[in-house]
This record gives structure tokens, sequence and C-alpha cells, in this order.
């Protein structure tokens, strides 16, 4: 397969990349914006083309250039994961969540106009929103984002259903539950806390710790999309979580062990467009993808640490 990754300089993009590029051609489109450290995409960019893997630097909002490389590298598979990311950064910047998630993902659509082959996009566990329900579960309604976020992922499945109506494109749309690991997004709270635990800064605990999320180690994830591009025939939703939530307390607790060093907490209430729970039903998942999550949260925390504490020794200001 000659298989296109958007936002491959992105945290789950590069290491679906690498992975990929045992098996495959890989090409790779991302525009290195600079919501989080640049420094930090380009060193995994680095990396990847050390694997002969071609890099674009563009918007996928430029249609045109994407039909380009499409038709240059006869791609035969697109997996989408250029997006704006982030809860928070929506409430003051919205217009650069339409700009990236609804305007770019309707860009790749249009490019399969012309281009028509499997796509595999990602969604998010943001779509469930305010749902009441203990598991979430992709047969649940997703009608009440509680973030705008969450709603331009909602967006997305419905644009990608509709294209695959009009056009019969198959496609595969993935909700990730808070995915971590090794050269992860600095933006993410497991990220943001080694850091400051590190350099011994206080750690802002919302919800007075009792959260609870479905942290999904990058490697499962990347088994994951794998096992979605060899599915995709049709249109499908899946939940990629881990399966098994883990309190903000004991997920804290296991970091400082990882990290070797005690964080200093101030606890504090909700915040707003927060969700307090989130966990991923998978039945699904199993049963059409063979999708089992293997690593355990002390497992996949080991990982992060010894990453982290290698890379923040090189660059130590990359990682405020």
């Amino acid at each position: 397969m000659n298989i296109l990754v958007t936002g491959i300089a992105g945290f789950i993009g590069f290491h679906l990349a690498s992975k990929l590029s045992e098996k495959h051609q890989v090409v790779g489109v991302d525009n290195f914006n600079d919501y989080y450290s640049v420094q930090l995409k380009k060193d995994r960019a680095k990396i990847l083309t050390k694997k002969d893997i071609t890099i674009y630097e563009e918007d996928i909002n430029n249609t045109d250039k994407l039909k380009e490389i499409i038709q240059k590298h006869k791609i035969t598979h697109i997996v989408h994961l250029a997006a704006q990311a982030g809860v928070r950064y929506s409430f003051d910047h919205p217009h650069e969540y339409v700009h990236s998630n609804i305007s770019g993902f309707l860009s790749i659509l249009e490019a399969l106009k012309t281009y028509p082959m499997p796509l595999i996009f990602a969604s998010s566990s943001s779509v469930y929103g305010t749902n009441d329900t203990k598991i979430f579960s992709t047969k649940d309604l997703t009608d009440f984002p509680s973030n705008f976020y969450g709603a331009t992922k909602k967006a997305n499945e419905l644009m990608a259903y509709s294209y695959h109506h009009l056009y019969q494109i198959p496609m595969v749309g993935l909700r990730f539950f808070t995915v971590y690991g090794p050269f992860g997004r600095p933006d993410m709270a497991y990220f943001s806390f080694a850091n400051k635990i590190m350099q011994e800064e206080t750690i802002d605990v919302y919800n007075h710790g009792k959260m609870q999320r479905d942290f999904t180690y990058i490697d499962d994830i990347v088994n994951g999309i794998i096992a979605s591009i060899d599915y995709a025939h049709g249109f499908d939703i899946f939940n990629l979580g881990n399966n098994s939530p883990v309190s903000l307390m004991k997920f804290i607790e296991t970091l400082e062990n990882s990290l070797g060093k005690k964080a200093k907490k101030n606890f504090l209430p909700m915040q707003q467009g927060e969700m307090v729970t989130t966990f991923a039903d998978i039945e699904e998942s199993q049963k059409k993808l063979n999708y089992h999550p293997k690593t355990s949260i002390q497992e996949g925390l080991e990982k992060f640490a010894n990453w982290h504490q290698s890379y923040f020794n090189k660059n130590e200001m990359l990682c405020k």
C-alpha cells in the first residue's frame, strides 16, 4: 500500500508512520503549526525522513496540493490525523478549529471525490460530551458535545458519512481515548504534569482529582489504526480505548513513581467543558478489528517517563 498520513509530524501520526513504513510506502503532510513546540514536530519528522518517508510541509486546506501528492505517489489509502487539538484552546480560538477540523476535513473529502480510496480518520472520545452513560458505546447518542473541539469531531463524522453515501468511499472513523506515550503532545495533562514535576513546580489538579480517563498507550492505538486500514470497506465508527479507566489521583501517583519524584498539587474545581469520566466500550473493535490493548498504565507511563527524562535533558526549554 501507498499510504498518505496527514498530521504526520504530530504525536499519533509520527508513531503510525514509523510503524507503517516497515511494510508500506508512506507519505506525509503537516503544516508544522506552533500550537505546541515546532521543534518537537521537527524532531519527529527528522526521525521519519531517515526511514525514507517523504514529508510535505503543507496545509491540508490546499486541495490541489493534496491531489498532486496523491497522484504523484500513487496513494492507495489516506489516514487523516491532522487537526487542531485541545479542549481548552478551543474556548479562545474557535476559528482555528473551523479552519483545520472543518474546512481542512472538507478538503480531504473533496480530494477523495477525484481519487476515491479508503479513508481512515481521527475522531475523539470528546464526541460523547454530556452523555451520562457509564461506558461510551458507538451506539450511544452523540448530539451534545461539552466543548467546541468535540463538536468539530462530531461534524467530521457527519461530513464523512455524507461523502460515503454520495460517492461510496470506504471510511472508518476512530474515536481515540486519551492517547499517551513517548513523543507525546506537551499540551496534554500527563506531559504537562511530567514537565512540572521535573521542574518542581505545582501541578493543577481539577475537580479535586475526582476524574477518570481511559488512558490508551500509543502502540495500542497504532495497532488499531493499522487494523482499520485493512478493514475499511463500508462506513464504520470504532472506539479505540483501553477499556480500563484510571482515576486521576492514581494516574498522578503512577507518574510520580515512574519519574522518581513527588508532585506538588494544587486542587481546583472542575474546568468548564471537561468530562468527568471517559470509558470506551471496545466490543465492536475487538470483534471486527481484533483490537486488544495490552499496555497497562504502569508500563506505559514507565516508557513515557524514560523518554521524557532523556528528551528533557536535551531540550529543557522545549518542555516548558
